[in-house]
């Protein structure tokens, strides 16, 4: 099954994907070994002052609506926003997966959700190649999204029925002559 195409001369056809442009899988980090990591680098002489500088620096100038985020600069260098495609925190566990292991955030071309968005509609490659993912996966993504959209449309009553009043009973101490 893991044999080479063999063109009609005999010879090994090679793959259409070069290595080098071959998709590395997305790595995900728990907490427990985030965790371990801190503490070693706790251990052999904890954060370096020039690296809380640069983080202090960047939280202070980071855009507070998307009208400021719109024309700063990109790559996006805000990784914790949930918006940026460099990385993705599970709120459940926890865990931080980084969607592209292999490159550097200023190697990526699209680094904000938000941008792709404004762009209009795109295809599943186009999905895929910003997502580290391939087309057959964004289009289960697509239909397990859709499907999910259209419970919550189907719970929700369309036009709400009136309200549902008592019928009218005469008050045994009313006086009706």
């Amino acid at each position: 099954m893991n044999e080479a195409k063999r063109n009609p001369d005999g010879a090994a056809v090679p793959d259409p994907i070069e290595p080098a442009e071959q998709r590395q899988r997305a790595r995900t980090m728990s907490r427990k070994e985030m965790a371990r990591q801190f503490r070693q680098q706790m251990a052999t002489g904890g954060v370096d002052p020039e690296l809380q500088a640069l983080a202090a620096e960047l939280e202070a100038t980071r855009p507070k609506v998307r009208a400021d985020c719109a024309t700063g600069p990109r790559p996006c260098p805000y990784v914790s926003c949930k918006f940026n495609l460099y990385v993705d925190v599970n709120p459940r566990t926890g865990s931080v997966k980084m969607n592209f292991p292999d490159k550097e955030l200023w190697e990526i071309a699209d680094t904000c959700a938000l941008d792709v968005a404004d762009r209009g509609g795109i295809t599943l490659e186009e999905v895929g190649a910003i997502m580290n993912l391939t087309r057959e996966r964004v289009r289960q993504l697509e239909t397990r999204g859709l499907t999910k959209l259209r419970v919550i449309a189907d719970d929700e009553p369309r036009n709400p029925p009136p309200p549902k009043t008592a019928p009218y009973r005469p008050d045994p101490d009313d006086d009706y002559e």
